[in-house]
């Protein structure tokens, strides 16, 4: 199979919540995020889930694509499978080289098979990316 990039899976913020939807301890993170960055990230968020959270039309068989990408793309499409609110994105943590795997099937919901696994890696290489407060 081909390898080919695709621009929605650059790393960025896909959507940034109102203060209303913000809890204290994510307030700052959204510090600077003016009016046309996040409009950005919305395009790109809904670029994203347009090109690869659905059943790939005209398929006849079970197709496989696998993203490399950043954690906050994958929280977007975790957030999109589970339906929830786009504020839920936060918080939805992915270690370096972590797998997640989505399943789309036609007239089902979507499937989150696994999530942020990485019984690949060896114990020393896990949770990469994490505060040390937080690893297991």
């Amino acid at each position: 199979m081909p390898v080919t990039e695709a621009a929605e899976l650059v790393d960025h913020v896909p959507y940034v919540p109102s203060p209303a939807e913000t809890t204290p301890s994510w307030a700052g993170f959204f510090d600077g995020y003016d009016d046309a960055e996040a409009a950005s990230g919305r395009r790109l968020a809904e670029a994203l889930v347009a090109r690869f959270a659905k059943v790939p039309e005209g398929v006849q068989s079970d197709t496989h694509e696998v993203l490399v990408t950043h954690a906050y793309p994958i929280a977007w499409l975790v957030r999109h499978a589970l339906d929830a609110p786009p504020s839920r994105w936060l918080g939805l943590n992915s270690a370096n080289t972590a797998l997640t795997v989505i399943e789309y099937r036609n007239g089902l919901p979507p499937t989150i098979v696994m999530f942020n696994d990485m019984s690949h890696l060896p114990p020393d290489l896990r949770w990469t990316g994490f505060p040390e407060g937080i690893r297991p």
